[in-house]
């Protein structure tokens, strides 16, 4: 696992400069206390890690996106709010706000439905079980414009290893298993310290520093050597030749291709259509295949032996490459039955596996001559992706507001997909939903997650739509607004079985404090202008 580093910040006297604050209705003051304890992880150790892990969640039409469920992160997590604070007591120094950026350009002021937001989408990852999950979240205004707001337990694996998620991304606009705006690698992640450590849900939100947009179109067929090179994802297409009746036969096609292209494809022999004889290197008139896959044992004993009627040099080994958790029991079972030579390995303990990998080893065979040869005629792919720009310039950015005034109206947006208590289930994820009201005037607490300081919103979204943002002051012309809380908890409050509250956790100086080291985090690319992987 990437190690986690703790930072602790000194005493800051003004969160942001005035030039990034608006009133705009709301005040703009910073706060003047100490900044708090902030926790600091990385998603994605390189930009190699990012570029596996945006490949992960798009490759085969977005299957893996389309797989993931709502992540059910906690059995009581439908629970009941007990009164904490009659007042607004929670604010910790004087309120503030950051202007949201970007938005629509066309006017919607008459419209009687809610316009949704394109900033805001799904966070999918995998957890410490190997499950594909999902939650809410949203894009936020920042320096960089690669921010993404959405609740603490959306990052940070608190059932499992408490460490961050596996292979995190954002999709903005995220709709029935499509990313029209592509996927956003977490790059970074900042929470509280207390919600990090402790679980302390008065914490539960975070930031998340995300690379640039990345997007896969159609892949490129390409010539061996570029091919060769290539630092993306890449694969080789195989199509035996055949005689044509009348025509030419596979051999003559083969040796007109090999003419042409040389080693340079597209035509290669590739295989014997029988079982052959076995010989050394150096037997008169031998001939190799390109590669057969043997047990490590096997690949290791053949750099030494001095019997030339060994099967094969050493040619390649290949991994370890990640996996998913699905083909790594498919393939224990099939090593079990004598099936996969390779070997299988994963981090984590064996209780609490987070990857999966294999490692496969290949010996050059030697043959005699003589043999029915078949021939294919390969076709050289590279994946071709690209780089869709800086998140807060696709989709804009909502703005961010800490130390308000309770009771306000907000819009509460997210992807609920999980069912009520009783059973009933309403909701089925793939679309964006969303609540309207004005907060209590008090806030709330309850004991099974540590919440002394919550808001309560009556709603009845359900898991799935945790992490999503609850926007003051939302435009629905240019759909945007000021984040002032992200929804972190589900409550039945008539006791009939069924969620009626959200809460989320009161933003205070402590929520800007994390926001404020969020910002610092530049904004990376992960591929170039032509797809290929930047080093």
């Amino acid at each position: 696992m990437i190690p986690r580093v703790k930072r602790f910040l000194p005493a800051f006297g003004g969160l942001l400069t005035a030039a990034t604050l608006t009133a705009t209705g709301l005040a703009t003051a910073a706060p003047a206390q100490a900044a708090p304890e902030q926790a600091r992880d990385n998603l994605s150790a390189s930009k190699a890690d990012a570029y596996a892990v945006a490949n992960f969640w798009l490759a085969s039409n977005g299957a893996a996106l389309k797989k993931a469920t709502q992540y059910n992160w906690d059995a009581k997590a439908v629970t009941r709010l007990v009164a904490s604070r009659s007042t607004a007591a929670a604010a910790d120094g004087k309120a503030g706000a950051v202007a949201p950026v970007g938005g629509e350009k066309t006017s919607a002021a008459k419209a009687k439905n809610v316009n949704l937001p394109k900033t805001v989408g799904k966070v999918f990852f995998v957890d410490h079980k190997g499950d594909y999950r999902w939650c809410s979240a949203t894009s936020i205004q920042s320096t960089y414009r690669n921010l993404v707001a959405t609740a603490g337990h959306c990052v940070y694996d608190i059932e499992g290893n408490r460490d961050v998620m596996n292979k995190w991304v954002f999709v903005p606009g995220y709709y029935q298993g499509k990313a029209p705006w592509g996927v956003y690698v977490g790059q970074t992640a900042f929470t509280h310290y207390n919600f990090a450590v402790y679980e302390d849900f008065d914490h539960d939100y975070a930031f998340v520093a995300v690379y640039n947009g990345f997007a896969l179109s159609a892949p490129k067929e390409v010539a061996k050597s570029e091919f060769t090179a290539w630092t993306g994802s890449k694969w080789i297409e195989s199509e035996e030749l055949k005689d044509i009746a009348g025509g030419k036969t596979a051999q003559q096609q083969y040796a007109e291709g090999f003419e042409k292209y040389g080693e340079a494809g597209p035509f290669w022999s590739k295989d014997f259509d029988v079982t052959p004889e076995k010989v050394g290197h150096d037997y008169k008139g031998a001939k190799t295949l390109t590669k057969v896959e043997v047990t490590e044992s096997v690949y290791n004993a053949a750099a030494k032996s001095t019997d030339k009627h060994v099967n094969g040099e050493q040619y390649a080994v290949e991994g370890p490459v990640a996996i998913s958790k699905e083909e790594f029991d498919a393939l224990t079972k099939k090593k079990a039955e004598g099936g996969f030579p390779g070997k299988l390995t994963y981090e984590g303990k064996s209780d609490a596996q987070t990857a999966w990998f294999k490692t496969q080893y290949y010996v050059k065979q030697w043959v005699k001559t003589g043999k029915t040869v078949k021939y294919f005629r390969d076709r050289y792919y590279v994946g071709q992706a690209k780089d869709t720009g800086r998140l807060g310039d696709t989709v804009g950015g909502q703005g961010f507001a800490w130390n308000q005034k309770p009771g306000q109206a907000v819009h509460a947006f997210g992807y609920p997909g999980d069912a009520h208590p009783d059973g009933d289930k309403p909701f089925t994820g793939v679309t964006m939903k969303y609540c309207y009201g004005k907060t209590n005037t008090r806030t709330y607490s309850s004991n099974t997650y540590k919440i002394d300081d919550h808001l309560a919103l009556k709603c009845s979204m359900t898991g799935g739509a945790d992490g999503g943002p609850w926007i003051l002051k939302y435009g629905n012309a240019k759909r945007l607004g000021y984040v002032n809380g992200v929804t972190s908890a589900f409550h039945d409050q008539d006791g009939n079985d069924r969620v009626d509250f959200i809460s989320s956790a009161y933003f205070d100086g402590d929520a800007a404090g994390v926001y404020r080291e969020a910002l610092q985090v530049r904004n990376t690319r992960i591929v170039g202008d032509k797809g290929e992987l930047l080093k």
